[in-house]
This record gives structure tokens, C-alpha cells and sequence, in this order.
């Protein structure tokens, strides 16, 4: 699974284990308690929830976009 985390001062994809939408708000929610810098969350996360950061493409298509700027969870449609 490809999820985007997308918010004002990064961009990143990152890949794991596929979960469900509540599963992955539920990682999301946990990980931003824990972040007291919005800056390195995309690291945070990955390393909470063992999930592997990969080199940012514009052109992969990802299951669900985190945005962090409005707390959002969704699924694309490219």
C-alpha cells in the first residue's frame, strides 16, 4: 500500500502493510500526539508504525493521501 502524507512543509510517500481507512486515521492520530513538530512527521510516523519511506515521484498513484495540513483522510482518483 502507497499513502501520501501531504501538508505544508512536506511532501512524502511512504509504503507498508495495507490497512483501512479507519486503520490508517487511527496510525495518523496516534503519530500526530506524539509529533510536536509537523516538520518531521513523515519520519515519525514511519518509525511508529514500521512503514518505509520512498523517494517522492509526482507520477505514483497512492492508495490514500494524509493531509495534514486538514487532518483528511482520502482515497485519490487519478
Amino acid at each position: 500500500m502507497i499513502i501520501e502524507i501531504d501538508g505544508y512543509f512536506h511532501s512524502a510517500l511512504i509504503t507498508g502493510k495495507k490497512c483501512t481507512k479507519k486503520q490508517l486515521r487511527e496510525k495518523y492520530f496516534h503519530a500526530k500526539k506524539h509529533s510536536g513538530d509537523l516538520n518531521n512527521f513523515p519520519d515519525l510516523f514511519c518509525r511508529m508504525h514500521h512503514i518505509d519511506r520512498i523517494s517522492y515521484d509526482s507520477e505514483i498513484e497512492a492508495d490514500f493521501v494524509i493531509d495534514t495540513d486538514t487532518d483528511r483522510i482520502y482515497q485519490p482518483s487519478y
